[in-house]
């Protein structure tokens, strides 16, 4: 599995334990995508508590669907903080991306709260870069470039954070199987067990780089979660995808429409920095401008 990271220097020789450990963030935190008949939702928090051999008690999940990172900071970041966490782990942003007043400097700053107020206890935090949405969702290619410009600014915006605070940082668009429909539930929008169990290796792959102990690897046999049928994707498609697709097309239309004539005007294809917002710390890269379903 490629990973790519911003280590985190250690002078420790030996592996550092992990007692507790914190997730935040949207829906995919919470583990949407891999349901556990009787148990509702299980995800990449559990397998990642699992493999670093956390106990029960020192798992905490703050994650809600829907969250964007301003809501990290303002609603879940307290609890989490409570906890007394080893390693928080941050999945947040796409949603941030699908609105209108979608802005990267505000992501980062609110990014960096988080970041601030762990380090100040000691608390490793990894966020997640993201991978190029639209080839997984198969969207039309004017939203296609929309949201992939949104999602590079996101991006560029979280490694910069991360980078600042010396945290390490996992990219989901490096990990193996990230483009395949096995790791992706009926909905496309959220992982499937395989693509949380997926998740979950590459963080844990992470904090040993990092110089964490890992119990055991992450096991990406699926066992246990519940596996969508071919009728339950098309079900999905009608009932739910399109009008999806529908709501974030009003939204984003507009957006990329604009993408496309200002491209059209200059005489040469789209570039994705045109539609970010400056991000504090990126004034050497040119192009930044303001640009913004729950996930």
């Amino acid at each position: 599995m490629s990973v790519a990271i911003e280590q985190v220097p250690s002078a420790e020789t030996t592996p550092r334990p992990i007692r507790r450990l914190a997730v935040l963030g949207d829906s995919t935190a919470v583990g949407l995508g891999d349901p556990v008949p009787g148990r509702g939702w299980r995800g990449v928090g559990p397998f990642v508590a699992e493999a670093l051999g956390v106990a029960p008690d020192g798992y905490l999940n703050t994650a809600f669907t829907g969250a964007r990172m301003r809501c990290v900071r303002t609603s879940q970041l307290p609890a989490a903080i409570a906890h007394g966490p080893d390693v928080a782990l941050v999945v947040a942003g796409m949603n941030d991306t699908l609105r209108s007043d979608f802005d990267p400097a505000s992501v980062a700053e609110d990014l960096g709260e988080v970041m601030s107020a762990f380090a100040a206890r000691g608390t490793v935090v990894v966020p997640v870069r993201f991978h190029d949405h639209g080839r997984v969702f198969r969207l039309p290619r004017a939203l296609h470039r929309a949201l992939k410009a949104r999602i590079d600014a996101l991006n560029a915006a979280i490694e910069e954070v991360a980078r600042r605070h010396g945290m390490p940082c996992l990219d989901l668009g490096a990990l193996a199987g990230a483009y395949e429909l096995s790791c992706w539930s009926v909905d496309r929008l959220h992982p499937s067990e395989l693509g949380h169990r997926t998740l979950a290796r590459g963080v844990t792959e992470v904090l040993s780089e990092a110089g964490f102990s890992v119990a055991e690897p992450v096991s990406l046999v699926c066992s246990g979660g519940v596996r969508p049928r071919t009728v339950d994707h098309v079900a999905w498609l009608l009932v739910k995808g399109i009008p999806w697709l529908w709501r974030r097309g009003r939204d984003l239309l507009p957006y990329a429409a604009g993408i496309l004539l200002r491209s059209a005007l200059a005489g040469r294809e789209p570039e994705p920095e045109l539609a970010a917002a400056p991000v504090a710390g990126f004034h050497d890269r040119p192009g930044f401008k303001t640009g913004t379903e729950t996930v």
